[in-house]
């Protein structure tokens, strides 16, 4: 079953690269535009806070060179963006930004963009931001943190039950005990070397690196990792009290030992919530404290789950008390996970359109699926529960008393009292009712070990609120996040002839920023008397609207310009280059919703 989950979670994990949470809102200079002078810094905005790497910026030349840039850091002490300082001396030409960050969720995101100076290039650098995660290396990093779910959950929930279930016997569960810490310790110690080359998006080769492993220790995920680390001795401290307690089921732990376990639990639980989706984006203190509980509740009952059929395989015979106990621990915790569920789902989503229009939606569709397959399975457990705990309490009800016959003084012993014994009727009920209980845990733990293979694809997805405020944003990711439209004039006397470039941000219905640029026939900036543009939508009979250019001093801009529907727009551009020579030139472009 364990290595279906991973073989599963390789196909999953793989099919695609993950998408962070953090998304490009702006740039400053914008992408695609023409600049008078050179900028001093590179500036950033995310539409979340960010970690910045030692090679969060490569700025590459009109030559095709690097150049060498200042460190990266935040702008203004705002954690939501990235600012880089440039040399003093720039060259005219296009200018390519290869960037990368690594979003408050712990996912790294990347992208790239071009500016230019003076005059666009004629060829410019192509844009290569580099992949965001090695195929190799994501991989291992995913199945490192599938191995500590899993890990989690057995941890938690075998203790979970060994506490509060009481089983007379609980010696078969030592072993699910020290697999789960042993494991968790491992697959800790995995994410946290192979977390710089996740961030980095380089090979698993890398992960050894001093350098990068230094500055992974000094990270948001590394500390939680670290934290993590220094919470599994404490509890290995905590499972070696437990097991030296005594079988009575009767005798309830201690308080101080329950405590002691509660706290630990929501500790580990803790380090999940503090390095995924709950720590960015809206309403994160209760976002955190419902994934802790999300956390504790998966655990509880799908640890739980696999102590229980540990206990009905290996163990002779099942006190009906046990399963009991351990039924109305399992309702509680499937209630928590309705709950908390239900909120988080709706956090991650944002509109109902998300569920089917977004990878997040659609993974989440499939776990909702799995949960409701869980669920079935565990109502027909719980009835397998409520038969087995009648069965016994029949079969006691109708054991003979025994009698007390005093023991002789001298001679021969008395022969043994005979014991009372289950009637042909009642162990069959019990041992059926046993049976069906096993296999509906057994399916149980199957169906949780899917949900938990796609819990951990989803937590690398980009939720579906995050997928909508990267649309809204028009984030900058390789392609231009405006309209960039160039249009040729000729007026038809010597030297009177050039081209505009036309900037439409952001080039879709609603408010737009308008920015034209007046190239002579040299390719440098002209400086022309007058120009104006306008936009016209034949088909519905609108326009022309005009957008009102002002003369920046260089080039010509307007910074509200209302686009009211989508279509193919017309756009006209009148330039004048004196008092009497004038020429209109039309080009058509695309607006969208």
């Amino acid at each position: 079953m364990l290595l279906g989950a991973v073989l599963v979670l390789l196909v999953l994990g793989g099919a695609a690269p993950a998408s962070a949470h953090a998304a490009l809102s702006g740039t400053d200079p914008d992408d695609g535009t023409v600049l008078k002078a050179a900028p001093r810094h590179l500036t950033l905005t995310f539409t979340e806070s960010v970690g910045l790497l030692d090679d969060s910026f490569r700025v590459l030349d009109p030559e095709n060179r690097r150049l060498r840039t200042g460190e990266a850091h935040h702008a203004e002490g705002r954690s939501d963006t990235a600012r880089v300082t440039l040399p003093a001396k720039l060259a005219k030409g296009t200018y390519v930004v290869a960037w990368r960050a690594v979003s408050a969720d712990s996912h790294p995101v990347s992208g790239a963009f071009t500016f230019s100076i003076g005059k666009p290039s004629a060829t410019a650098a192509p844009i290569d931001p580099g992949p965001v995660e090695d195929p190799a290396t994501a991989s291992l990093y995913n199945i490192a943190r599938y191995l500590a779910y899993l890990a989690a959950a057995l941890l938690i929930g075998t203790a979970a039950f060994v506490l509060l279930c009481r089983p007379a016997d609980p010696a078969p569960l030592r072993r699910p005990l020290a697999a789960g810490w042993w494991t968790l310790l491992a697959a800790t110690l995995a994410l946290l070397v192979l977390r710089a080359p996740y961030e980095s998006g380089t090979g698993p080769a890398t992960a050894f690196d001093t350098s990068a492993l230094s500055h992974t220790l000094t990270s948001r995920p590394g500390a939680v990792l670290l934290a993590r680390l220094a919470l599994l001795p404490v509890t290995a401290v905590l499972l070696i009290r437990l097991s030296r307690r005594g079988t009575d089921p009767d005798q309830r732990p201690p308080r101080l030992l329950l405590a002691a376990g509660a706290a630990l639990a929501v500790g580990l639980a803790l380090t999940w919530a503090a390095g995924e989706h709950a720590s960015a984006g809206i309403q994160v203190p209760l976002a955190m404290t419902s994934s802790v509980l999300h956390v504790l509740a998966m655990a509880v009952w799908l640890g739980g789950l696999t102590a229980l059929l540990m206990t009905l395989h290996r163990s002779s015979a099942t006190e009906a008390g046990t399963v009991a106990r351990f039924s109305r621990l399992a309702f509680v915790s499937v209630t928590v996970l309705v709950v908390t569920g239900v909120y988080q789902s709706w956090r991650g989503l944002g509109s109902w359109n998300a569920l089917t229009g977004t990878s997040y939606g659609r993974l989440l569709t499939v776990k909702l699926a799995a949960v409701v397959l869980l669920l079935a399975a565990a109502g027909l457990s719980r009835r397998w529960t409520g038969g087995l705990v009648t069965a016994d309490a029949e079969a006691e009800s109708d054991a003979p008393a025994r009698e007390r016959v005093p023991e002789p003084a001298g001679g021969p012993p008395l022969p043994p009292e005979p014991q009372p014994e289950r009637g042909p009727a009642a162990s069959d009920t019990h041992h059926t009712h046993r049976r069906g209980l096993r296999r509906s845990v057994l399916t149980e733990v199957a169906v949780g070990v899917v949900v938990l293979v796609v819990t951990t694809v989803l937590t690398s997805t980009l939720p579906g609120r995050a997928a909508a405020e990267a649309a809204e944003a028009a984030p900058v990711s390789g392609l231009p996040a405006a309209s960039v439209t160039t249009i040729p004039f000729d007026i038809g006397t010597p030297g009177a002839h050039g081209k505009v470039q036309i900037t439409l941000d952001p080039g879709r219905v609603g408010d737009n920023s308008v920015q034209a640029v007046v190239f002579g026939p040299d390719g440098g900036l002209a400086s022309v008397p007058e120009l104006r543009l306008s936009f016209t939508l034949g088909a519905q009979k609108i326009g022309p609207l005009d957008t009102k250019l002002t003369d920046k001093g260089g080039y010509w801009a307007a910074n509200a310009f209302t686009l009211p529907i989508a279509g193919t727009w017309t756009m006209k551009a009148t330039v004048r280059v004196s008092e009497v020579d004038q020429v209109s030139v039309t080009k058509t472009v695309r607006i969208v919703g």
